[in-house]
């Protein structure tokens, strides 16, 4: 990718998912002068998005991405400070994310609450076996834009489910939420037949949905 020379080695960090490597060159950067605001719009976040094209083209694997993700986690970790006093990344929007009731997995989802945050999102993990209605009194609580839902087994489905239908029959709910779901159990078809607004097939298409769905909210 196309980056200024001065993030090269940050680049290559991230690429190679060399958490503690970016950790010190972001450090280095932020030491010199760059502004850790920049340093993520201009290298970060477009490198991100090009490690999650190239995903989705096959060109390289879910561990090799989601390695690159941690570190830029550490990087947001082991920089926080300096985050906040710059003013922070702007958030593109609030997430309140769990795995269904009846449902006690938690990879896949973590997986795509790490993708959500390297991506600018804030995310309100709720951990697993999550009740429909604590979905729900969550979501207004924080005034969340998305209320992401993750399932790997079957019989958690109807939870999931009664969640999108809880939210659908309150006009104020369905004003102010959408709803996203993934996971082994669902595919876009059945995503849909429920009622949920998006469908993410893996963790790098979780990213991709739910900016869109913000953006044709704010269109």
């Amino acid at each position: 990718m196309d980056l200024p020379d001065v993030y090269q080695e940050l680049a290559g960090a991230i690429d190679r998912g060399d958490v503690e490597s970016g950790v010190a060159e972001a450090r280095r950067l932020v030491d010199g002068g760059t502004d850790l605001v920049r340093i993520f719009k201009e290298a970060i976040e477009p490198l991100m998005q090009d490690i999650g094209d190239r995903f989705s083209r096959l060109e390289l694997f879910l561990p090799e991405m989601m390695l690159s993700a941690l570190v830029v986690k550490g990087i947001q970790e082991e920089l926080a400070d300096t985050l906040a006093q710059a003013g922070g990344v702007e958030s593109r929007g609030k997430v309140v994310m769990g795995t269904a009731s009846g449902d006690i997995h938690d990879i896949g989802k973590n997986m795509v609450i790490i993708m959500l945050e390297v991506n600018g999102f804030d995310v309100i993990n709720m951990g697993v076996n999550v009740e429909p209605l604590d979905f729900v009194k969550k979501a207004r609580e924080v005034e969340a834009d998305i209320i992401g839902i993750s399932s790997l087994l079957t019989s958690s489905v109807p939870y999931m489910t009664e969640t999108v239908q809880m939210i659908k029959e309150h006009p104020s709910d369905r004003e102010r939420f959408k709803v996203a779901v993934g996971g082994g159990p669902v595919n876009a078809e059945f995503a849909e037949s429920m009622g949920a607004d998006a469908y993410g097939e893996d963790a790098s298409d979780a990213v991709t949905q739910m900016t869109a769905l913000l953006q044709r909210s704010a269109q």
